[in-house]
């Protein structure tokens, strides 16, 4: 039975990230026959499920990714099968099991209907990130060097899917593979916790990674970023020595305590503006992401968000701003984003139109 990805480029990197672990598949860009698989984040899933429901073909459809394993009952309604969080080790045996007619309730990790029921088949083992490479030639993606997170972030889906204990490559894995090309892209829930608990920063572990690797380091820009409080001198100094990056991203989230506290960010709205301004006296540029429509966010809320959005200006800083999405399976899934202030709105408008931010920061900009 032939194994067929679906092509997108929003999903290319979990294609290269599973293409190792799948043996003989095709990329295509529409349902063929055989088993169809998808990975897709919850702002895909509207024309995807138009996309399977319209299929002709004979084909089994698997999904993956953060929206199915966020809300499996929903995905169900248009798969065949669900794979819940970790995909390296339970895809390939699905597979495997669906092709030789197996028994799939064997199969840990998935979850699919039978007779009417909902039936999930419990979760599995973490993966150990050093048994699976990051990318099979000729597709490449970013190397992940750490999964998981210990914070619990209302919004975020990082913990729900790969759980709260971090997780790293080894330095020789990591180093094995960036010899594959000349510009090195690393991905983390947050860059400067390579090998850390997550807590507390391992700067010895962060910079033996660093003057291991080769080439044209990018270390804690996109696709990854750095929590604020892990920002010291210290820990930008080796951006600044080892990597290629003129710039380093933070995930601030919101200006208001009150809010950060709300939704368990673990830091407080001054640290965002110290953390700017440590980067900015490190000759770096500080690039700084805002949520604004957070559930129980006010006027005054956004008000203090847009005083730390020009703190950071004046450290010289750049600002990407978003509009909150309630991912499923976090704690504010279902929940409805709070309205922006007209005035605040007006006056990010004018930031945005003078060039200082950028993003999708109200309903109407997304």
């Amino acid at each position: 039975m032939q194994i067929n990805f679906r092509w997108s480029p929003k999903n290319r990197y979990s294609i290269a990230a599973l293409a190792p672990v799948l043996g003989d598949h095709r990329l295509v860009k529409k349902p063929e026959d055989g088993i169809m698989l998808y990975s897709f984040a919850s702002l895909q899933a509207p024309e995807i499920y138009r996309e399977v429901d319209s299929a002709t073909t004979n084909s089994i459809f698997v999904a993956g990714g953060p929206h199915p394993s966020g809300c499996p009952k929903e995905v169900l309604q248009h798969f065949d099968f669900v794979v819940i969080g970790e995909g390296e080790a339970t895809l390939p045996e699905l597979l495997s099991t669906i092709q030789a007619g197996g028994d799939v309730s064997k199969v840990r990790g998935i979850a699919y209907v039978q007779d009417g029921e909902y039936c999930y088949t419990g979760k599995r083992d973490d993966v150990d990130l050093d048994a699976f490479p990051p990318f099979k030639p000729p597709l490449y993606g970013p190397i992940e060097i750490s999964r998981g997170c210990p914070w619990n972030c209302a919004y975020c889906q990082t913990p729900r899917l790969f759980g709260h204990r971090m997780r790293h490559r080894s330095v020789e894995s990591i180093c094995k593979y960036d010899k594959h090309y000349e510009d090195k892209r690393l991905v983390s829930p947050n860059a400067f916790a390579y090998g850390s608990d997550g807590i507390r920063p391992n700067p010895e572990a962060v910079e033996k990674l660093l003057k291991n690797l080769s080439g044209n380091i990018y270390f804690g820009t996109f696709p990854s970023e750095v929590r604020p409080e892990f920002v010291t001198p210290g820990m930008v100094s080796l951006v600044t020595t080892y990597c290629a990056n003129k710039e380093l991203h933070l995930g601030g989230q919101s200006g208001s305590d009150r809010v950060l506290k709300a939704i368990h960010r673990g830091h407080t709205a001054e640290q965002v503006v110290t953390a700017a301004r440590i980067i900015k006296d490190s000759g770096l540029t500080p690039v700084v992401d805002f949520i604004f429509g957070l559930p129980g966010e006010n006027k005054e809320d956004q008000a203090a968000t847009l005083e730390n959005i020009r703190a950071i200006l004046k450290e010289g800083g750049k600002i990407r701003a978003h509009y909150f999405l309630p991912l499923p399976g976090t704690e504010l899934a279902g929940t409805t984003p709070a309205p922006v202030d007209p005035e605040i709105d007006r006056l990010l408008g004018k930031l945005a139109l003078g060039g200082r931010l950028t993003g999708s920061w109200s309903p109407k900009k997304i």
